[in-house]
């Protein structure tokens, strides 16, 4: 889930037990543009603060505004539809043709926002049940295909670490990387079999293996929702990494490198039973041109590639071509 609405859980919780009275907005439904994503979410205490947020900025004043009056949710969960009419769109500010629902639930101290807390804490994937005619909710562990559904009776929201980033290598670029994937919601786990490495991995809340990078590429079990980038410019460690990274689903598959080296590793990867297709899957050199050259910056611009396939943007080949770091690709040195 988005760090925002991890934040958007924790304050609800937090004024709740503070004794505020407080309704949290999910985003169940969209139709045409919408400024915020299924799943959004928004809490809004009784005096108008809030956390989080559902659309610009005037949906959110609307919702305040319900809150004054006190015609927002208060017994059970509700309904609330912005942007039926032209007329509506132009005073909530949508997207030409944008409508969104959302879900209005009242926090109780049957909501389950600790329990769910707690879980999301242990990195567990978690899937919560809101009856809308009851307003009582549950927990189920959740699997890493779910996403929100909503029928209109029974609003299922996932809550967890939603994506995961495999990092070849633990020296100071894995680091700023781990950082800021972490920033962006990926459950981060650093693999290096070599001990000076991995004795000085520090990252709070990221795992370390030690076991070689084949190996714990084909334990992870990558999905859609994984990542895999190689930083250690070492080949025996880096390409039998990408050598089974590559045959997996997972969505983005990236290694450091110049792109005289990179077209090298792709030499030697055709040598093994990858595919054309598969060695095209290939990032690299890892991330977008923007000129970085220090490794927060290199970082910065391969989370910014990340997202961009995450995504499904399309980049222009300028923009991918020379990679993170130097022009030549290589930038500094991941050590």
């Amino acid at each position: 889930m988005d760090s925002v609405d991890l934040e958007v859980l924790r304050n609800a919780s937090a004024w709740f037990k503070a004794g505020h009275a407080v309704v949290m907005a999910t985003v169940v439904k969209t139709w045409g543009s919408a400024p915020r994503p299924l799943g959004a979410m928004l809490a809004i205490r009784a005096d108008g603060q809030l956390s989080g947020s559902v659309s610009g900025g005037c949906v959110e004043g609307d919702l305040v505004e319900r809150v004054h009056q006190h015609k927002l949710a208060s017994d059970k969960p509700e309904l609330a539809t912005y942007g039926v009419s032209k007329e509506q769109a132009d005073r909530y500010q949508l997207p030409c043709g944008g409508t969104l629902q959302l879900v209005l639930e009242p926090v109780k101290d049957d909501s389950g926002l600790d329990e769910l807390l707690l879980a999301i804490e242990r990195h567990e994937l978690m899937a919560r049940f809101l009856d809308i005619e009851t307003g009582k909710s549950r927990l189920e562990p959740g699997r890493w295909s779910d996403t929100l559904e909503f029928d209109g009776k029974l609003l299922k929201t996932v809550h967890g670490p939603r994506w995961r980033l495999l990092i070849i290598g633990a020296a100071q670029l894995s680091r700023y990387l781990g950082q800021m994937a972490q920033a962006l919601d990926y459950q981060v786990t650093v693999c290096d079999p070599r001990e000076e490495y991995a004795e000085a991995w520090d990252l709070a809340d990221s795992a370390i293996e030690r076991g070689y990078p084949d190996d714990v590429v084909q334990a992870m079990n990558l999905d859609a929702h994984c990542a895999v980038v190689a930083l250690t410019h070492d080949p025996k460690l880096d390409d039998i990494a990408l050598l089974e990274a590559l045959k997996s689903p997972a969505f983005y598959v990236g290694a450091l490198g110049s792109k005289a080296n990179n077209d090298k590793r792709r030499q030697r990867l055709a040598e093994f039973d990858l595919s054309a297709g598969e060695i095209a899957r290939l990032h690299g050199p890892v991330g977008l041109n923007i000129g970085s050259r220090t490794p927060p910056e290199i970082a910065v611009a391969i989370l910014a590639e990340m997202t961009a396939v995450r995504r499904g943007v399309h980049i222009p080949q300028a923009a991918a071509l020379a990679g993170a770091g130097s022009p030549a690709g290589c930038g500094v040195s991941p050590n």
